[in-house]
């Protein structure tokens, strides 16, 4: 089993920028991948970044490509996303999650086992 703990969320303005971290204890040799995903009011569940554990390889969503960076300290047991130029419609909560079955590397939420509480993450002037 797998704990995930997220943080560093906050209110920036547009164009801002942020650094999430999620730190992961328990069984984390067990994953396969971990990544963000991020949900605002009213919307369904997104993925926005996710990574391999083996080798490190990233994938990005479309709508944060070239603009956010996912990143992670091993030693440490904690992943980073890299928040740049931020609009007001990446305000969500933004979640950490990890897959414990090999597979594809792809953003599809039902395939992610281990999630954690979420932090707040606010665009606006």
């Amino acid at each position: 089993q797998v704990q995930l703990v997220e943080s560093g969320g906050g209110l920036v303005q547009p164009g801002g920028s942020l650094r999430l971290s999620c730190a992961a204890s328990g069984f984390t040799s067990d994953y396969y991948s971990i990544g963000w995903f991020r949900q605002a009011p009213g919307k369904e569940r997104e993925g926005v970044s996710c990574m391999k554990k083996s080798d490190g390889r990233p994938y990005y969503a479309d709508f944060v490509k070239g603009r956010f960076t996912i990143s992670r300290d091993n030693a440490k047991n904690t992943v980073y996303l890299q928040m740049n130029s931020l609009k007001p419609e990446d305000t969500a909560v933004y979640y950490c999650a990890a897959r414990s079955v090999p597979g594809l590397l792809r953003l599809w939420v039902h395939e992610y086992d281990y999630w954690g509480q979420g932090t707040q993450v606010t665009v606006s002037s």
